[in-house]
C-alpha cells in the first residue's frame, strides 16, 4: 500500500492519500512565522494503519523545515509531540506549559 503526504494550502491543511484515496488530514491555520494545528482526522475505512502518525511526522517536519513555530492546538498532534520530544522544539518555549510540555 503506497501513501504519501501533502501541504494543500488551499484548503489549509495537510493530507494523507493511500493507493489514490485521501485517507486523512490534519487542518491548520497559518500566520507569520508560526503553524497552529487545529484538528486531525483519519476516515475510519483507514484507522489502524499507522496513517495518522505518519501524517502528524511528515506536517511537523515541514513546519521544520520552512522554520515555523508550532502551535499544537489539535490533541492527536500535541499527544504525538508528547510521545515523540525530539519535536518540543518547534514549540515555542514561551507557550510549552500552555500544551503540557
Amino acid at each position: 500500500m503506497e501513501h504519501y503526504v501533502a501541504d494543500n494550502a488551499e484548503k489549509s491543511r495537510f493530507e494523507i492519500h493511500q493507493d489514490g484515496q485521501l485517507a486523512g488530514f490534519a487542518e491548520y491555520h497559518r500566520s507569520a512565522g508560526e503553524i497552529a494545528f487545529i484538528h486531525t482526522e483519519i476516515d475510519p475505512a483507514f484507522e489502524g494503519r499507522g496513517l495518522a502518525g505518519q501524517l502528524a511526522r511528515q506536517a511537523l517536519d515541514s513546519a521544520r523545515e520552512q522554520g515555523l513555530a508550532v502551535l499544537p492546538y489539535c490533541p492527536f498532534i500535541r499527544g504525538w509531540i508528547t510521545k515523540h520530544p525530539e519535536y518540543v522544539d518547534l514549540v515555542p518555549a514561551s507557550h510549552r506549559a500552555r500544551f503540557g510540555f
